[in-house]
C-alpha cells in the first residue's frame, strides 16, 4: 500500500495550494495547553461481533490491539443508518430530517467547534451528508477534506458509475472542493483514504497545535470489493454458515466477557434463509469479501498507528474507532450466482440477509431496524494513561455524546451563537467520566427513528416499533438484552407511557410518529 497512492489522484497546482493552507493558516482561536490530539475513525455497515475483539473471525490484530489498551463498549449506539448516524455524530444532535437534508444552519460541527477550540481538522473519506454550501464539509469546519461526498461507491475506481439496479449515478469524489474524475490502477478508497490521513496528520504534526482526524471508511459497505490476496486468507472460513457462524460468536463473546450467562442467543431473522437451501461456495465467497473488506481496513489502521508512533504522538492522542450501523441486509442485484461475482471492481455485490444479520450475533434485526442488532456498535476507545487498558463498560451511551465528548477533552465550549444563527443546545452529553472509570448519570431517555423504524429506551426499558410487524414490543434490557421475551401485554401502561414519549420526541425534532401500542402477544417477539 503506497503512501502517495492519494496523491497521484489530485492536480499539482490544488495539492500545491492545499499543503499551503496546511501549513500557514491560522487555526482559529487557542486551545489549552497540552490538549490531546483526537483520531475518531467511522467504519461503514459492520456488525457488532465482527471484529476479533467482539467475537468474531476476522483478523483485526491492530483493533484487538487498541481494545487491550483501552476500554471496549457494550452499549453504545448509533442511529441504526449511514447519514442519520452521521448527522448526530457530526452535530451532537439527534437527526432532524427535512427532505434529504440533515444538517443545518442551526447547527454546528465537530469541525467547527474543534476549529474553533485551536484544533487543526481534517476528514478523510466517506461525508454522505451533502455537498451544498451549506453542508460540504470544507464549509463546515474542516480544514482538510478528501473523500466520497456520497454514500457508496466503486472501490476500486469511483468513477465507474453504479448499475441500474443501484439508479445508474457515478458518485461524488473530491479534495475540498475540487472534484477527482480519475483514479490511478492500484487506486482502493480503504487505501487512499488511509494515505491521505497519513499525509494530513505528518504535515499537522510540524505546527504547534493539536489535531482532530475523523477518518470515515466505507468499508465494509457494499459494495463486495477487496484485493484478491484478502479475500483468499477467507475463502472456506465460512463453508459451516450463518447459524453456526452466531453461535462461534456468542460463544467467543461469553469467552471474552462481553456477555454473561443472562444473555440468550436470538433465533432465525424472519428475513434469514435456510443454509441448507443456499449455494455454499458463493455464500461462502460473499463472506469472505466481507472479511477481507475488514481485514484491510484493520491494516490501515494499523499503518496510521505505526504513524502515530513514528511521530511521537501516540501518548497525547485519543483514539475512537465505531461504526456508523449494524450488518446489513440489503441486497441490490439479488443473489444469483450466475449473475453475481463479488470480489472484483466490474460487478456490484452484497451480503445479503442471512449474513447481514449473523454479523450482529446475538442480537436481532441490522441497519435500519431499531433491535440492537441495528443500532448497537463496537465503540473503542483507547487514551494512555487516561483510559483503563482492557476496561470493559456496560454503560449505555449514544453518538450524540461524541461531539461533546471531543469539545470536553479539547476544553472547548459550544457555542449559543455561530454566523448570525442561534444553534440548537446540545443534546449529548460528555464520555469523559467512563473514559475514567466513574459511573456517568444516564440520559433520561434515548429515541431513535429512520424509515417507520423506531424505539425510545428509559433506563433499562426498550420499546421498540418494527414496520414489519406493525406492533410496539416492549423489553426490559437488563435481563433480555436479545430481546427476546416482548413484554407490552403484561405491561400495558408503561408501554403507552414510552410510546408518548417517543412521540414528543419525534415531534419535536421532525421524525415520524407512531401510533398508540398495538401490542403483540405477551412472550411473542418476532423473529424470537
Amino acid at each position: 500500500m503506497a503512501d502517495d497512492r492519494w496523491l497521484r489522484t489530485l492536480r499539482g497546482p490544488v495539492l500545491g495550494l492545499a499543503s499551503a493552507l496546511l501549513l500557514f493558516a491560522g487555526w482559529g482561536g487557542g486551545c489549552c495547553a497540552g490538549a490531546p490530539n483526537i483520531v475518531l475513525i467511522l467504519c461503514d455497515d459492520m456488525g457488532w461481533s465482527d471484529l476479533g475483539c467482539y467475537g468474531g473471525e476476522v483478523e483485526t490484530p491492530n483493533l484487538d490491539r487498541l481494545a487491550g489498551q483501552g476500554m471496549r463498549f457494550t452499549q453504545f449506539y448509533n442511529n441504526a443508518k449511514c447519514t442519520t448516524t452521521r448527522a448526530s455524530l457530526i452535530t451532537g444532535l439527534y437527526p432532524r430530517p427535512d427532505g434529504q437534508r440533515l444538517l443545518h444552519r442551526n447547527m454546528v460541527t465537530l469541525g467547527e467547534v474543534m476549529a474553533d477550540a485551536g484544533y487543526r481538522t481534517a476528514l478523510c473519506g466517506k461525508w454522505h451528508l451533502g455537498r451544498s454550501p451549506s453542508e460540504h464539509p470544507s464549509d463546515r469546519g474542516f480544514q482538510e477534506y478528501y473523500g466520497l461526498l456520497d454514500g457508496a461507491c466503486n472501490f476500486f475506481d469511483p468513477s465507474i458509475a453504479d448499475p441500474p439496479y443501484k439508479g445508474g449515478g457515478t458518485r461524488y469524489f473530491a479534495h475540498n472542493h475540487q472534484r477527482i474524475t480519475s483514479f490511478p490502477e492500484d487506486f482502493y478508497t480503504t487505501d487512499a483514504f488511509t494515505d491521505h490521513a497519513i499525509a494530513t496528520v505528518r504535515r499537522f504534526a510540524e505546527g504547534d497545535a493539536p489535531f482532530f482526524l475523523h477518518l470515515c471508511y466505507n468499508a465494509p459497505h457494499y459494495p463486495l470489493h477487496a484485493p484478491p490476496e484478502d479475500i483468499a486468507k477467507y475463502r472456506g472460513r465460512f463453508l459451516d454458515g450463518w447459524d453456526t457462524m452466531r453461535e462461534r460468536r456468542f460463544a467467543r463473546q461469553k469467552e471474552l466477557g462481553l456477555t454473561d450467562d443472562a444473555w440468550r442467543l436470538s433465533g432465525r431473522d424472519s428475513q434469514a434463509y435456510d443454509w441448507e437451501t443456499a449455494d455454499h461456495q458463493f455464500e461462502d465467497l460473499r463472506m469472505a469479501v466481507y472479511a477481507a473488506m475488514i481485514d484491510r481496513m484493520d491494516q490501515n489502521i494499523g499503518r496510521l498507528l505505526a504513524t502515530l508512533d513514528e511521530l511521537g504522538e501516540t501518548d497525547n492522542t485519543l483514539i475512537l474507532f465505531l461504526a456508523d450501523n449494524g450488518g446489513c441486509a440489503e441486497e441490490p442485484g439479488g443473489r444469483d450466482p450466475a449473475l453475481r461475482h463479488p470480489g472484483p471492481k466490474d460487478d456490484y455485490v452484497a451480503v445479503g440477509p442471512a449474513w447481514g444479520w449473523a454479523q450482529n450475533a446475538p442480537f436481532r434485526r441490522y441497519k435500519v431496524w431499531m433491535h440492537e442488532g441495528g443500532i448497537c456498535t463496537p465503540l473503542i476507545v483507547k487514551w494512555p494513561g487516561q483510559v483503563a487498558e482492557g476496561a470493559i463498560t456496560s454503560q449505555p451511551a449514544h453518538i450524540i455524546d461524541l461531539l461533546p465528548t471531543c469539545l470536553d477533552v479539547a476544553g472547548g465550549a459550544y457555542p449559543a451563537e455561530r454566523h448570525g444563527h442561534t444553534i440548537l443546545p446540545v443534546e449529548g452529553k460528555s464520555l469523559a467520566p467512563i473514559f475514567a472509570g466513574e459511573q456517568r448519570t444516564p440520559h433520561d431517555q434515548l429515541c431513535w427513528s429512520f424509515a417507520g423504524n423506531a424505539a425510545i429506551r428509559q433506563g433499562d426499558w426498550k420499546l421498540v416499533f418494527d414496520k414489519l410487524t406493525k406492533a410496539w414490543e416492549l423489553f426490559d434490557l437488563s435481563s433480555d438484552r436479545t430481546e427476546m421475551n416482548n413484554l407490552a401485554s403484561g405491561a400495558p401502561g408503561r408501554a403507552a407511557r414510552m410510546a408518548a414519549d417517543y412521540n414528543a420526541w419525534a415531534a419535536a425534532t421532525g421524525n415520524q410518529k407512531h401510533p398508540g401500542p398495538k401490542p403483540a402477544p405477551a412472550g411473542a417477539a418476532a423473529d424470537r
